[in-house]
């Protein structure tokens, strides 16, 4: 179960959903992530009130074009994993929501069981395997 969050500049509510949708198709294709187990956190910055910053780290340039995908999930891939997930959020990202690959900037977060609440308080990952 990732939790996502999806940052953009720009009040194209649309296109920020369909980039919602494209992460989670990469997430189902290259993570095996069933297709109900998404939770997504999308913001479009207007530039006035909240903002995004970017720069150009190891000479890659980006421009307000950019996306900033965040994605916090359990420990366990592979490095090999990883790289296809990033490859694939890219793709779909470019074909669906029109993001150029040098805009693409993806963070993960690895966690272990105890780390996660679906409700009622509880750890349901470290109940439902005790």
């Amino acid at each position: 179960m990732p939790l996502v969050r999806i940052d953009t500049l720009g009040p194209d509510t649309a296109r920020l959903h369909t980039l919602g949708d494209a992460v989670h198709q990469a997430l189902m294709d290259t993570l095996g992530i069933p297709p109900e187990d998404r939770f997504q956190i999308l913001t479009a910055h207007d530039g006035t009130t909240s903002t995004l910053r970017h720069g150009a780290h190891l000479g890659i340039p980006h421009d307000d074009g950019i996306a900033l995908i965040a994605v916090t999930l359990r420990a366990g891939r592979t490095t090999e994993q990883k790289q296809n997930l990033y490859r694939r959020i890219t793709e779909l990202a470019g074909a669906r929501a029109d993001v150029e690959p040098h805009n693409v900037v993806i963070t993960l977060y690895e966690n272990t069981s105890p780390d996660w609440s679906f409700g009622y308080g509880e750890a349901q990952y470290v109940t439902l395997t005790a």
